[in-house]
């Protein structure tokens, strides 16, 4: 029978807020608002896009199984994890991950800088389509002709006409600005200005149209679509599978999950910036579950609606829909329209806060001239794939982060360091051991191999953890039950302390979900970013730093710097966080950390736990609300 004797905690205990939370912080005028937001931020060009791209080029519907795989399995977990901690820390990326450990602002702040990258692109994909909508009402443009504009027709309208690629040469290089991008990129920026500086409720409100009309046109697009002669054979199309594209082509695995990163905009910083306007006491759980299958049920949709438009190209040029040779954005620039065309009747379609705003749609716009060249394609393309790599990166050290680094100061002061680093070693070493001899081997064997030396160099790893767990009891002369205490503080407590302490404000959050932040998610990304670094074309080029062929200097050098540049603030927080210091948020709702020194909880048994008399143990615990959460340990009293 066990006695428990509550010690006085030395000092009053820092409590976590879990009621109204940092005081003048502004709020979302309501759930629905928050929801506008996220799922508006999360449906997009990803949706109608780059998902049915995807699904165009990998076998169909054979996508959806990497793709429901690592929605489920890896974006859900992460979207649940940003919104939780902007909801628990009340800030942004940089001092959430700050708030985990000082030396971690460097992976909220590639997060931001990962969005940033994307918006500067990504805006250009809006300007181009206000410069294709407006150049539909000249008397020259093709949609004016008798009869259906063809899928050619309509790719070399939006290359020339709107991209304006015919004066770029054979060296791929930009030759000249395409002013009417400039101006419709300026007026695109400006548009985000207005919507951004006037504060969190001002956005909510414009959420309501940003989100209600894409989707009202979705379906009014759909019901054209399925409408039109051949719009049968592209959705058997898009509901066909070739399974053998899951093995004959393992990039698409890396791309399943990049997609789903794109389509809930998760590593870019935005949810968890959301979930820190949300109200404390907002379910978590429930809000990442709506967002993720409001976005999923969108996508899926628009793939309807795009593929039915290309059954009916498909059946009025008498080609295969595979001929059509269209792909990427071109493919959706050659799909919609054509629906737009056919729809009876005409249709048109501090520092104060806006001084920042200014500041950063200023800079934004100017970073993405670039793509307003006549090479501008080229930048987007070229870019838009390079990002895949670093989006992954984020979002692994965004789980070890969150799964591996929280409360690591008690875990080390109840385990000692050489049983945490050892332990960290041997699981993070060992895959990128087992995919340094997975990808420098050739033949059949080479994923056995690689799976071989994973297992192999993590035992071995565990063995020298495992020694100096046994040395730790012998020296401090702890019973036999001190080893499975130890084994759950070191595989388990840190993942644990995170879930109870985001449950106390977010609410309930499942055991589930901590096991893929700290197990699963980061070995899946980390194999993922090799092979995606792995990958060769036909001819044995490495796909990275080569992609499709186009010039090194400036596209390939760009794109790889991206990664780089993403790299060295993830490292250069790691080793020189003084650096990153002036991101520190003065009035975060969460205390800052401090040593262990709080509750005691002295146990008293009449034997101990392998059966034999001992002495009383006091033990560290953490209560509900009590920063920082203590990691369990036990000495002799």
């Amino acid at each position: 029978m066990l006695d428990v004797v509550e010690v006085a905690p030395q000092g009053a205990p820092n409590k976590v807020d879990t009621s109204g939370g940092t005081p003048g912080r502004e709020r979302w005028s309501s759930r629905a608002a928050f929801y506008c937001a996220a799922i508006g931020s999360a449906v997009g060009f990803g949706n109608v896009w780059r998902f049915p791209s995807l699904v165009y080029e990998y076998g169909g519907a054979a996508f959806l199984l990497p793709y429901l795989l690592a929605l489920f399995l890896v974006g859900l977990p992460i979207l649940i994890l940003e919104i939780s901690l902007g909801q628990y820390y009340e800030t942004g990326d940089v001092d959430v991950f700050g708030g985990i450990h000082r030396r971690l602002r460097g992976v909220g702040l590639s997060s931001v800088v990962c969005g940033l990258m994307l918006v500067t692109y990504y805006s250009m994909l809006l300007a181009w389509t206000a410069h294709a909508f407006f150049d539909t009402f000249s008397d020259s443009s093709i949609w004016h002709q008798e009869g259906t504009v063809t899928t050619v027709q309509a790719t070399e309208w939006f290359e020339n006409d709107i991209l304006g690629l015919d004066t770029v040469g054979e060296d791929q290089l930009p030759t000249r600005m395409v002013w009417p991008n400039v101006g419709y990129s300026f007026l695109t920026w400006v548009t985000v200005f207005l919507c951004i500086a006037w504060g969190i409720k001002a956005t909510g409100r414009v959420t309501y149209f940003t989100l209600g009309f894409p989707i009202i046109m979705l379906f009014v697009f759909l019901g054209r679509a399925v409408t039109l002669e051949g719009s049968d054979d592209g959705i058997s199309a898009y509901l066909s599978t070739d399974w053998s594209v899951l093995v004959k082509h393992p990039e698409v695995w890396p791309k399943a999950v990049s997609q789903t990163f794109f389509s809930l905009s998760v590593t870019f910083g935005i949810m968890t910036a959301y979930g820190s306007h949300c109200k404390r006491d907002e379910p978590a759980l429930l809000n990442s579950c709506v967002i993720a299958m409001s976005n999923f049920f969108y996508e899926f949709i628009a793939g309807f609606a795009v593929f039915g438009t290309l059954g009916h190209l498909a059946w009025y040029q008498g080609v295969d829909i595979n001929e059509l040779g269209v792909s990427g954005f071109g493919l959706v620039f050659s799909s919609w329209p054509v629906i737009l065309g056919m729809l009876p009747g005409a249709l048109f379609k501090g520092v104060a806060k806006w001084k920042i705003s200014l500041g950063i749609t200023v800079m934004s716009f100017l970073f993405s001239l670039m793509y307003a060249t006549d090479a501008g394609s080229i930048f987007f393309d070229t870019m838009d794939y390079y990002i895949n790599f670093v989006m992954i990166l984020v979002g692994a050290f965004e789980c070890v982060s969150a799964g591996w680094i929280y409360n690591i100061e008690e875990q080390i002061d109840a385990l000692g360091p050489r049983i945490v680093f050892s332990n960290m070693c041997s699981m993070f070493g060992s895959i990128i051991f087992a995919c340094i001899v997975w990808f420098s081997l050739d033949n059949d064997s080479a994923v056995w191999a690689g799976c071989l030396s994973f297992f192999i160099f993590l035992g071995i790893g565990m063995l020298f953890t495992g020694y100096f767990m046994h040395k730790k009891i012998q020296d401090e002369g702890l019973g036999s039950w001190a080893l499975r205490s130890m084994v759950y503080d070191l595989l388990f407590r840190n993942m644990m302390d995170l879930r109870e302490d985001l449950s106390v404000v977010v609410g309930p959050l499942p055991v589930v979900w901590a096991v893929l932040i700290k197990f699963v998610i980061p070995p899946v990304l980390l194999v993922l970013f090799a092979m995606g670094c792995d990958a060769s074309y036909d001819d044995g080029t490495k796909v990275f730093g080569h992609y499709k062929g186009f010039p090194t200097q400036p596209y390939q050098v760009l794109g790889v710097l991206a990664v780089v540049f993403a790299l060295f603030i993830l490292v250069s927080s790691l080793a020189a966080p003084r650096l990153y210091e002036f991101f520190t948020k003065q009035d975060s709702p969460v205390p800052q950390k401090a040593k262990p020194n709080t509750t005691l909880m002295m146990v008293t048994t009449a034997h101990d736990f392998d059966g034999s008399e001992d002495e009383p143990v006091f033990r560290a615990t953490s209560h509900e609300g009590v920063w920082p959460p203590q990691a369990a340990f036990a000495n002799k009293a």
